[in-house]
């Protein structure tokens, strides 16, 4: 069987891992979690998307819509191989191939894909679009309304997340899940890599505070943070 076309840009040393093409951005760091907090050996490929590597013809075609993270299993369904995009629907599958992190009974399952739906379509949606307007649009664009739109409805967001996690060390209670991995980054962005904690007042939301923490302080959140990172040369 051919090579796949991502092989020649981003060539595997490990073939017969789980391929990994992905930065540090919030999706990414999604995903590298669920590989390290599921035991899955794989190979990460840092994708810059900062100099354009997600529009090249070889990364496009694993995702034609060149956004990261994307994933190539050779040890896919029936053992034949998978190409993934859309760091949702690689959780789901990542999950579903391990049995772990997300619920097996319909209930649990339901609940855990409801926010992982909320995620993808309003947490980072929303929360990527005030990043854009509050750091990277200074210069470009200087109307007050983006930005006290998308505050807005971060703030809404949050406080979703807020009444949702009182009383509740995770989303789903008491186990962490993929729905915690999905979410956290995005929530961690905010103070640490958008420097807007003070502008979006992070400190009434203590419960998403206190949850916060405990996604972040798992050593698989660190190792995630580090994998494909455009500063390391060796990726």
């Amino acid at each position: 069987m051919s090579q796949p076309p991502i092989f020649r840009r981003w060539p595997p040393r490990e073939p017969e891992l789980i391929q990994l093409y992905s930065m540090n951005t919030p999706n990414g760091i999604k995903v590298a979690q669920a590989l390290e907090e599921m035991h899955l050996p794989y190979e990460p490929h840092t994708v810059n998307i900062l100099e354009g590597d997600q529009h090249t013809p070889e990364f496009l075609w694993i995702n034609p819509n060149g956004k990261i993270p994307a994933l190539y299993d050779p040890d896919g369904p029936d053992g034949r191989p998978i190409s993934l995009m859309e760091s949702a629907a690689i959780l789901v599958y990542l999950a579903e191939k391990t049995g772990t992190f997300m619920p097996l009974d319909p209930d649990g399952k339901s609940a855990c894909l409801q926010w992982l739906f909320f995620q993808m379509g309003h947490i980072g949606p929303m929360f990527g679009q005030f990043g854009h307007f509050f750091v990277y649009a200074r210069d470009k664009c200087d109307h007050p309304y983006p930005v006290q739109r998308y505050s807005n409805e971060t703030r809404r967001l949050l406080g979703v997340l807020e009444h949702h996690l009182d009383n509740r060390n995770y989303l789903l209670g008491e186990s962490f899940s993929i729905a915690d991995m999905a979410i956290a980054p995005w929530v961690d962005c905010l103070d640490t890599f958008y420097q807007a904690g003070k502008h979006l007042k992070l400190k009434e939301f203590p419960a998403v505070h206190r949850w916060l923490e405990r996604c972040t302080e798992r050593p698989s959140y660190g190792i995630a943070r580090r994998v494909c990172d455009p500063e390391d040369r060796d990726r």
